[in-house]
């Protein structure tokens, strides 16, 4: 029912996560755009089948009245990788089978891009962020279509969490990516391992 569509960096500025990114992974990132209903902003690179995206506030941009995704209202710190995202075909009916506080969907829109995404009340996904955020695409066209291939690829993706267990149980029969590996570890973490042009890379 889910499959991954993309992991998130945030950071305080857009400039520090694209740095932050470029300088791990050795390849510059393409330019994104803006979500108006967010005040947010992006930079994308792709990952083959799926793309790493780096988000900001975008201070250009008036201050939504609710709570902005991915807790970027509190995001404070180096850039890090915070976030993961799966799409699925039914929004409705995934979230029916998702932990409570996955979100509500609201419809988002940039350039010929158009998709639907669960959005949490207070910003915070389920089991401090481990959970994944979901979104549904509207047509077919995706952010992969346009961005150029430079050969990166995910290889892992390590999601560590002291309810490990909790995590893989709300998880099951949701999704079936064997490079998804759950551990149980004292803290939320992220890692990402990705093959670059430069060798194995890990983003964390």
């Amino acid at each position: 029912m889910l499959a991954l569509d993309h992991l998130v960096i945030t950071a305080t500025t857009l400039e520090e996560g694209a740095a932050f990114a470029e300088q791990t992974l050795g390849v510059k990132l393409e330019q994104g755009g803006q979500h108006v209903r967010m005040g947010t902003h992006n930079q994308l690179l792709s990952l083959g089948g799926e793309y790493l995206e780096v988000l900001a506030v975008d201070t250009n941009l008036t201050k939504p009245p609710h709570p902005r995704w991915f807790r970027l209202d509190d995001c404070a710190g180096p850039p890090c990788l915070s976030n993961w995202v799966a799409r699925v075909d039914d929004l409705a009916t995934a979230l029916g089978v998702s932990p409570p506080g996955t979100g509500d969907p609201m419809s988002f829109a940039r350039s010929t891009l158009r998709w639907q995404m669960a959005v949490p009340v207070d910003g915070r996904l389920p089991f401090d962020d481990a959970f994944p955020a979901l979104m549904e695409w509207d047509g077919t066209a995706h952010p992969v279509q346009s961005l150029p291939d430079r050969g990166l690829r995910l290889e892992r993706l390590e999601i560590a969490h002291p309810e490990a267990a909790a995590l893989s149980a709300a998880l099951a029969g949701l999704i079936d990516d064997p490079r998804i590996v759950l551990v149980s570890a004292a803290a939320k973490a992220m890692r990402a391992v990705i093959h670059t042009p430069h060798g194995r890379r890990t983003l964390e």
